[in-house]
């Protein structure tokens, strides 16, 4: 003869443990709590390139990593992509139709919300003069095309980790 089990003792001593080990746990404040989900939110990246073939491959290469990323094939289509969602770091091309990449970077580096914002180049235009001027408007890294997608990775990373340890 098997002998029934009374879980309901059981099961209420279970619930006392429960209920004594969570009310010892310390409270997170609610800023603490915005703070740490705000860390866990996806880092937003912009990319701006009028080659389609390059913008693609650079959000596939991007969002593997778990970055959100925006794109713009032309400097006009900024205040849409922009008036979405805030940005954390621009990826910019030089050879952009009507205003190029460096006239767009000193635009960008002019404007109040936009200017603390770190901005990398990739381009295929990698002149000592190219490079010079690409850091002389603002730019944080110059990235040249065809790139080793793990220094691009890398350099996204590093940017996106020095811009949120300035902003704490």
């Amino acid at each position: 003869m098997t002998k029934k089990i009374n879980t309901k003792d059981l099961i209420s001593k279970i619930e006392k443990i429960t209920k004594a080990r969570i009310a010892s746990q310390d409270v997170v404040p609610l800023d603490k709590f915005r703070e740490t989900k705000k860390k866990e939110e996806p880092k937003t990246i912009l990319v701006i390139d009028d080659d389609e073939t390059m913008r693609a491959s650079i959000k596939r290469i991007l969002e593997s990593d778990g970055y959100l990323v925006k794109l713009a094939a032309q400097a006009n289509e900024l205040s849409e992509v922009l008036d979405d969602t805030p940005v954390d770091l621009i990826l910019l091309d030089i050879g952009l139709p009507w205003i190029n990449g460096f006239e767009l970077a000193e635009l960008l580096k002019e404007t109040k919300d936009l200017k603390k914002i770190p901005l990398v180049f990739i381009s295929g235009q990698a002149s000592q003069e190219d490079m010079r001027r690409a850091f002389a408007v603002g730019a944080h890294d110059y990235v040249k095309k065809p790139f080793d997608i793990d220094k691009l990775k890398k350099t996204v990373k590093t940017l996106l980790k020095i811009s949120a340890e300035e902003n704490i």
